[in-house]
């Protein structure tokens, strides 16, 4: 894995605990589905994509 790699998926990894441990409600809805898009992202080796939706994640959470 390249240094790229192990960000983008240390910051999976933050994201994901961020949706998992929100109060149920709209924000954590749309989360999820901006998480769940980085997932299909990332399997499909587009970066950018993912890093867009983990970004839109995060900011739904707040």
């Amino acid at each position: 894995m390249t240094s790229e790699t192990d960000k983008i998926s240390e910051k999976m990894k933050a994201v994901k605990n961020a949706c998992d441990t929100a109060p149920t409600g709209l924000k954590k809805d749309v989360a999820m589905k901006h998480y769940q898009a980085a997932e299909k992202a990332s399997t499909e080796d587009d970066e950018v994509e993912t890093l867009k939706e983990l970004d839109a994640a995060t900011l739904a959470l707040s």
